[in-house]
């Protein structure tokens, strides 16, 4: 069981591990707090965000939409791999999934494949949202993978957890695709070579 992070931790954390960081607007008290409770965190749970343009895609992630509001991560990390922070506290970005992931993500072990959707994520899971279309088309650049790696690695060693804390939104739910145009058993390994 672990309490999330403070703000401040998060940044140094992230920086600590070579992330290039910015803070946008009121991150630090901007969340979901009042519609659920944040914690204990479990793992880390990457995402793709469907959009193309950097400042777009933060401001649509800090907002929202109209029908979900923001922030809809904690961080999301743009192509040129800076990781804006937008948030701290409970997101919506993870939503319902399967509460045998979630027992595999505590436990560290394989992940089952997900077939129910009976468990609140935003709770247990922080949330990175990175800029890509989704298509399986639009590339990913190193800069971007790099800042994946390192910002799930930096909650990793703060937590003392393995890469295998690091889930994709796909693995958590049979409803989504994301990221597609990598595996997260791939950047898994990134993840655990970088942790040793």
């Amino acid at each position: 069981m672990a309490t999330p992070i403070t703000a401040s931790a998060f940044v140094a954390a992230l920086e600590n591990e070579g992330v290039t960081v910015e803070e946008v607007r009121d991150w630090r008290n901007h969340n979901r707090n009042h519609k659920g409770p944040w914690g204990p965190v479990h793992g880390i749970m990457i995402h793709h965000t469907v959009t193309s343009g950097a400042k777009e895609t933060v401001d649509l992630i800090y907002d929202g939409r109209s029908d979900l509001p923001g922030p809809l991560a904690h961080g999301a990390i743009t192509k040129d791999g800076t990781v804006h922070l937008v948030g701290h506290g409970r997101a919506n970005h993870a939503g319902l999934g399967d509460d045998d992931v979630l027992r595999a993500v505590i436990a560290e072990d394989d992940l089952p494949g997900p077939n129910e959707m009976n468990t609140d994520g935003n709770r247990y899971f922080y949330g990175f949202e990175c800029e890509n279309l989704g298509d399986g088309d639009d590339p990913w650049p190193e800069e971007q993978l790099d800042a994946m790696e390192r910002a799930a690695a930096a909650l990793c060693r703060h937590h003392g957890w393995t890469e295998d804390s690091v889930i994709g939104h796909l693995e958590w739910t049979n409803q989504k695709s994301d990221p597609r145009g990598f595996t997260m058993d791939a950047m898994r390994k990134r993840i655990a070579a970088r942790l040793k």
